[in-house]
């Protein structure tokens, strides 16, 4: 079945680009101008103000209406000129968790004696709108929320200005391939029990004989661990507080697929994130088994991102 004509002038003149993953300028084959609901009026107003002109003999009338339409002819230049030369790099993204929001990140870098003012960046199918002002060089972000684990990409943005006047609105479409990594929604559940040592069960607890001062508390952390009297104390909205402990063993966890509830793929991941977390948190080694693979024992940020990550990019569920 052939395209009808509308979609062949969208296609013909509203050309979606693939930007991939380096800058991104804006040049006259990209960005499209028209005038806005107030550029109709304006024009409609000095086509009555002509035709009055006209009927009437008014030389001054004339030029008033000559004096106004090149007003608005200058405006027009000054929208397109907004956003001509504007070069757009995408940055790295920092990985977030299930119902948290993605930054992207992008440097705006004006053209050499141009200045760009309040630009408007609405991603597609979305009502955010992000002002922005780029005199020389500039990073904005544009917070995407994120429902579900795995890659996410930046969705297809609408690059608009109506500067100065409102008369007219110039617009470019930017589809930068970035990607931004999503980590399975923590669970707070408690840790399984810690790997036996020399056939008993190692401590779990991080040692109870000295009093190490306290740490902000982990989404993964159970509310019995909070140190209430020393959170009533903080100012502002702060993170709550658990109390830490030096001395002692710390226990060696093995967080299982298995040793989960019993739920959907979704929810044991969710489990084993807080798992990740907890025993992150408490400073312990753990090692992660899932079907298919397995994280040998570890500690430490690097090993925390591959568990996370392993969570993250875990197979979905067959539909």
């Amino acid at each position: 079945m052939g395209l009808s004509t509308v979609d062949r002038v969208k296609t013909a003149f509203f050309r979606r680009h693939r930007d991939g993953s380096g800058s991104i300028r804006l040049d006259r084959r990209r960005i499209y101008i028209l005038p806005t609901g107030a550029g109709l009026l304006y024009a409609l107003t000095l086509f009555t103000m002509l035709l009055g002109a006209i009927n009437y003999s008014l030389t001054l009338g004339h030029l008033l209406v000559f004096l106004l339409a090149a007003l608005g002819l200058n405006a027009m230049l000054h929208t397109f000129r907004n956003l001509y030369g504007l070069s757009l790099t995408p940055g790295p993204c920092t990985p977030v968790f299930v119902g948290e929001s993605v930054h992207f990140p992008l440097r705006l870098m004006a053209a050499p004696g141009l200045a760009h003012r309040a630009l408007e960046f609405l991603p597609a199918g979305g009502s955010l709108v992000c002002h922005a002002q780029c005199s020389d060089s500039d990073w904005i972000t544009l917070p995407v929320p994120a429902s579900r684990r795995g890659w996410l990409s930046l969705p297809r943005i609408k690059l608009a200005s109506r500067y100065p006047l409102g008369l007219f609105v110039a617009w470019s479409w930017l589809q930068p391939e970035v990607q931004a990594l999503v980590y399975p929604a923590p669970a707070t559940t408690p840790l399984p029990s810690p790997l036996a040592a020399g056939g008993e069960l190692a401590s779990g607890r991080e040692g109870d004989e000295d009093f190490a001062g306290f740490r902000a508390r982990q989404p993964a952390d159970s509310p019995r661990h909070v140190a209430w009297k020393a959170s009533s104390r903080q100012a502002g909205e702060q993170p709550l507080l658990i109390k830490q402990f030096a001395g002692g063993s710390r226990p060696e966890y093995r967080l299982d697929w298995h040793d989960c509830m019993p739920g959907d793929v979704e929810a044991r991941l969710s489990q084993l994130c807080g798992w990740v977390l907890a025993a992150e948190a408490a400073g312990s080694r753990y090692s992660l088994s899932l079907p298919g693979g397995e994280i040998t024992g570890g500690h430490g940020p690097a090993h925390c991102q591959r568990c996370l990550e392993a969570l993250a990019l875990f197979p979905a569920a067959p539909a």
